[in-house]
């Protein structure tokens, strides 16, 4: 059964709709017991930071994402939820999990693409470039685009937890992946085909970089 994290950042309906169209059991939850059952966790969510990072502590869901990744059992991040799996976020100056090296850093002002302005939030569609091949990214058509809504993005200080790229006036790390962790900035249940295909990678997925 999969577990989808309820901690009252939005956006579960899309990710359970998703799932509802591949077929997959799960239970949006946030029941220690219940996730702790669980044969893999989404990780989801739209919001702030500092929101987010609260109401995972009132929870004590903190300590259980650090214990189900650290167990060995598959999980997705996804946007807010991949943020918060990074040491701290620009974000309402917040120390998040601590799971993923690096921070989350907010776009810089007056970003540019061949001199037109770019708006912040980056929101639209735009290409993840893999940088190494990986079991939930399988099978995705060679310059995919997957929907994104964020004004901040993922920094790492360890790049080889970095698998996918993307441009939006700069080169931002998009998706991250380490052992039985998953990550990505945008929206693989807003994607269409290729966040489909992605999804449904995650629910057969091992949890080893190499199945």
């Amino acid at each position: 059964m999969i577990a989808i994290i309820d901690y009252r950042a939005g956006n579960l309906t899309s990710v359970a709709r998703a799932l509802d169209n591949l077929k997959e059991p799960y239970r949006i939850t946030a029941d220690a017991k219940v996730l702790e059952e669980a044969d893999r966790i989404i990780f989801p969510g739209v919001g702030a930071a500092g929101d987010a990072m609260a109401n995972l502590k009132k929870n004590h869901l903190d300590r259980l994402i650090r214990r189900f990744v650290a167990d060995g059992k598959p999980m997705l991040g996804i946007c807010l939820g991949t943020q918060i799996i990074f040491e701290y976020s620009e974000e309402n100056d917040t120390a998040c999990l601590g799971i993923a090296p690096g921070a989350v850093k907010r776009f810089p002002e007056g970003l540019q693409d061949q001199g037109r302005p770019l708006k912040i939030p980056h929101m639209g569609w735009n290409a993840v470039a893999m940088q190494r091949a990986h079991p939930v990214f399988a099978g995705l058509p060679e310059g995919a685009e997957f929907y994104f809504v964020h004004s901040y993005y993922p920094a790492p200080s360890d790049h080889d937890w970095a698998v996918g790229w993307t441009d939006y006036g700069i080169r931002f790390c998009s998706a991250i992946a380490r052992k039985n962790l998953v990550a990505v900035q945008f929206h693989p249940e807003k994607s269409g085909r290729p966040g489909l295909q992605l999804l449904a990678n995650f629910c057969r997925w091992g949890g080893c970089d190499a199945e």
